[in-house]
């Protein structure tokens, strides 16, 4: 069968670069190692410029950057994990960084933050090379990344390594899928958790909460505070939309409604959203429906591309 087709071209052509080395750093027994990032982007035909020099797609100018940071309870983690649900972003225009960071047996907090600050400054250094808006960053993140992505929003000084320090680590808007953004009261529901002779873990330093912040177990309580973006809300936090199941059996949702109340009670109200998704638990499918990506696609094309 010989048929001719005119499907047109509205559709434009998502390149993925894997492997990108933006951070040189250490684990907590000084070992040194590279951290990576891949990004997915509209940067037109990649082949045909590699093969000729030549491109027959017409720029249309620089994206807004979605840097994505992957959850597991900051445990080991494959940063390309979830790339493909990130797809339907980039079809939207937007480039999608997913990241790779410390995770909690190779650093302890705030490792992981610095990890998220540093790939943010990288790709803002590098927006050029990659067709990026500098201006225009927002973090998005699941579960322990939903956690690292609300810090962000935190907009706070401080947490930043000396790498790519000619560019701020600020970012415009963050996304936050039922992070654990008290990590204190994470770790009290842990405790009484122990109370299960059955229950997976019986010692703090053994949990999420308590692996992420490492050292003397005995004061885990009293630092948990420190790692929790709940308390840090400030006058520079980015907008934010969270996403949260009311079924979650790790994380409670109700963690969650008492954050966009603490944004609420800071004056933030107007530049915070907070979706509570019928039935989902934690990271199932509900969370990634396209009417649940719609809303974070309205809220972020509002605050990194000006629409209404």
């Amino acid at each position: 069968m010989r048929t001719v087709i005119d499907p047109g071209k509205e559709r434009r052509t998502i390149n993925f670069i894997d492997n990108i080395c933006f951070s040189h750093v250490q684990d907590l027994a000084g070992n040194p190692m590279d951290l990576y990032l891949s990004l997915m982007v509209q940067n037109g035909n990649s082949e045909m410029r590699l093969a000729s020099g030549r491109d027959d797609e017409v720029s249309t100018g620089l994206q807004p950057l979605i840097v994505w940071i992957n959850g597991a309870g900051w445990r080991k983690c494959d940063k390309n994990l979830m790339a493909a649900e990130m797809q339907y972003f980039a079809e939207h225009g937007y480039a999608v960084a997913c990241i790779q960071y410390r995770n909690s047996g190779e650093s302890s907090f705030p490792s992981q933050l610095m990890d998220v600050k540093t790939a943010v400054r990288f790709l803002r250094s590098h927006a050029a090379q990659y067709g990026i808006d500098p201006d225009r960053i927002a973090t998005m993140g699941r579960s322990a990344g939903g956690h690292l992505s609300s810090w962000m929003a935190m907009n706070t000084d401080g947490f930043d390594s000396d790498e790519w320090a000619d560019a701020s680590s600020k970012v415009q808007a963050a996304v936050d899928y039922f992070g654990p953004v008290d990590i204190k009261q994470c770790n009290l529901i842990e405790i009484e958790n122990f109370k299960n002779p059955n229950h997976r873990w019986h010692k703090l330093e053994e949990t999420h909460g308590g692996a992420l912040l490492g050292g003397d177990p005995a004061t885990m309580l009293e630092r948990s505070d420190a790692a929790s973006p709940i308390f840090s809300i400030n006058p520079g936090t980015a907008p934010i939309i969270i996403l949260h199941g009311d079924q979650d059996p790790l994380v409670p949702c109700s963690m969650s409604e008492e954050f966009y109340d603490r944004l609420v009670k800071a004056g933030l109200e107007d530049q915070t959203e907070l979706y509570i998704v019928k039935n989902g638990g934690h990271g199932t499918r509900e969370l990634f429906q396209i009417e649940v990506k719609e809303r974070i696609l309205h809220f972020l094309d509002r605050y990194l591309k000006g629409d209404k």
